[in-house]
């Protein structure tokens, strides 16, 4: 079978960050196939540095439970930097995604206990019955980093031809010390993202929006 390039766009386009999951697991036949596929990314000297736990069932919702336990205590510690601020045009997309998603859910300007709530909603997982926990290893560094986000966009695109919803959460990751303990991940691993995954609830008004993508002006400084 012949992929086109518009058969790819629409994959693309298709992909969203789901931010409500009915309860229905994914058969485990799915999430092999999802994960055998997202294996194929490129990496820095083949080097394929991702792992991935995945839970299903009553791990779920033991990992959910002990999670949100440990969001309403507080103290961020990631294994890698989180962003030092958002300026000029990279403020503004991550202001407009925030209303967007406000807006879809009824939290009104001004309201920061709403939109506190909604935060709050990454450590309960989105309600999705799946959670992938990615890790690279620490000598790697960025570069390994940045192989891992090869997989985790092959993963959300794979998942998503499977007809499979998914969202990366980096908010998950905030508690970097808790997962390698609750997870036996070594520290000679950096964890650095969490891609929670399950069948979307269509319904639910998180999942009403999309976002925008820049234009190739934006994006593209052509030579010649």
């Amino acid at each position: 079978m012949t992929v086109t390039p518009a058969d790819l766009d629409a994959l693309f386009a298709a992909r969203h960050s789901c931010r409500a999951f009915r309860p229905d697991p994914v058969p485990r036949a799915v999430i092999e196939q999802i994960v055998a596929t997202a294996r194929r990314a490129p990496s820095w000297c083949n080097a394929q540095p991702w792992q991935i736990v995945v839970t299903s069932g009553e791990e779920t919702e033991r990992f959910r439970a002990a999670l949100w336990a440990q969001a309403q205590k507080g103290g961020h510690a990631p294994d890698i930097p989180f962003p030092s601020g958002y300026s000029g045009v990279y403020q503004q997309r991550r202001r407009t995604c925030g209303w967007q998603l406000y807006d879809a859910v009824g939290v009104e300007k001004g309201d920061r206990a709403g939109s506190a709530r909604q935060m709050m909603e990454n450590f309960r997982l989105f309600g999705a019955p799946h959670c992938a926990i990615l890790s690279s290893p620490a000598e790697l560094g960025p570069y390994g980093a940045m192989d891992c986000g090869g997989f985790v966009t092959a993963f959300a695109l794979a998942a998503q031809a499977a007809g499979v919803a998914t969202i990366p959460q980096a908010a998950v990751a905030s508690f970097a010390p808790f997962l390698h303990d609750w997870f036996g991940i070594g520290d000679d691993r950096l964890i650095l993202c969490a891609i929670s995954f399950g069948y979307a609830d269509t319904d639910h008004p998180a999942n009403a929006f999309r976002t925008e993508r820049a234009g190739l002006d934006e994006i593209v400084d052509w030579r010649g």
